[in-house]
């Protein structure tokens, strides 16, 4: 039994983040429970409803500790950099007898005494200089440049995301592992569900679905733009969006946003649901003639996964991890150009509710099969960390 450490990740500022924990730890509890034991520690600082999901997974053990806090976590940092070591959250590792720790936005010093393995979403900062501000930009450089210069096993969701590490980083070529995360099969396709949802939205019975939070590099403005190319030749295109309304690199990005709704007048072409319930969001994503995904970046889209699981089609922006997310099951489009969204929109024929039904059914098969490969990519990568470190141990006793 390998005892795997945590940290909460994202929150109320990444709920991509926090989704992508509690994804991991409900996979390992289902497929790896005699393998791993997650012990995730967190602040004393958390409130109670947002550790409520975890708490209730069989297998998953919770530490509550000041250490953990946010209020330390600067401080901690700049010891960690200076000293090479997080010493209160050593001592935490310790007593709880950590075998390896999955290090994820929080570098923990590069003599830590336990093997570290460092999760990479994506290289955003790398690709998209231009939407950092220079601090933002240093901030995510530094911590990325301390793993990799720590020796890090580097986890990363995608091969495209492995070879832009590679290429900017090329210490880490032989360090680092892809497992692609998958997300659980979730209802079965409930049509009569799926209507009453959509219709106490209001939505029409033809729409595009987008789910993405409204971060400036997630491309809403193209949307908008598409939108106004197809007013006279398909005005019955509907885009209906939901996710937070908050860029914390941009904040005043989605009031620009919405005031160019109004000024074009758009509001009947696009409709912002606002952060709608959880429960809501898989029935309205099943309803949806086709997800749409125009993102500038990404580094393994969850939104894009969660269709495929339901087998809903998907209209994505054409960057080579969509591609390779979804092969050549997906329409793609060129973020950078409005007319090639249009297009793309403008031609998709809606797929018969009964080929939908037969699609919703295979996908479900098939992601079963997909979510236990992630757990076992995971828990052989655990293991494969402890051996070496274990190896690199009886190398230096014997040198000694």
């Amino acid at each position: 039994m390998i005892r795997v450490g945590f940290t909460l990740i994202g929150g109320e500022r990444w709920t991509g983040g926090r989704v992508y924990l509690l994804n991991l730890l409900r996979a390992i509890s289902i497929h790896e429970r005699e393998r791993l034991a997650p012990v995730v520690f967190t602040g004393t600082d958390v409130d109670s409803h947002e550790l409520s999901e975890l708490q209730a997974l069989p297998g998953v053990t919770l530490v509550a500790s000041g250490t953990w806090s946010e209020a330390r976590r600067r401080a901690e940092l700049v010891r960690a950099m200076v000293l090479g070591r997080d010493a209160r959250a050593y001592r935490d590792m310790q007593e709880h007898r950590i075998d390896v720790f999955f290090e994820s936005a929080r570098y923990f010093g590069w003599r830590q005494g336990i093997p570290m393995i460092a999760w990479i979403p994506d290289l955003q900062h790398r690709a998209l200089r231009h939407m950092f501000s220079r601090a933002g930009w240093w901030k995510r450089e530094i911590g990325l440049r301390a793993q990799v210069g720590s020796g890090r096993t580097i986890m990363l969701s995608s091969d495209s995301a492995r070879r832009d590490l590679e290429r900017w980083y090329p210490a880490t070529i032989g360090r680092t592992r892809v497992v692609r995360f998958a997300v659980p099969a979730g209802f079965e396709m409930d049509a009569e569900r799926a209507r009453s949802v959509v219709a106490s939205h209001r939505l029409p019975r033809h729409y595009f679905f987008l789910p993405n939070q409204f971060w400036r590099h997630k491309n809403h403005h193209l949307v908008l733009d598409a939108l106004i190319k197809l007013r006279k030749r398909r005005p019955e295109v509907v885009v209906v969006a939901t996710g937070r309304a908050h860029d914390p690199r941009n904040p005043a990005y989605f009031e620009e946003f919405s005031r160019r709704v109004q000024r074009d007048r758009l509001e009947e072409q696009f409709r912002y649901l606002g952060v709608v319930p959880y429960d809501h969001l898989s029935p309205i994503l099943a309803a949806s003639t086709a997800l749409l995904n125009p993102s500038l970046f990404e580094g393994w889209s969850t939104t894009v996964e969660e269709a495929r699981a339901l087998g809903v089609p998907a209209v994505l922006s054409d960057l080579p991890v969509h591609r390779e997310q979804m092969g050549e099951a997906a329409t793609y489009f060129d973020p950078l150009d409005a007319e090639s969204l249009a297009s793309a929109l403008e031609s998709f024929t809606p797929i018969p509710a009964s080929e939908r039904l037969q699609r919703a059914v295979a996908a479900r098969q098939e992601v079963e099969r997909r979510y236990q490969v992630y757990a076992h990519q995971f828990a052989e990568l655990c293991q494969e960390a402890v051996s070496e470190a274990i190896a690199s141990q009886s190398r230096m006793s014997q040198v000694s």
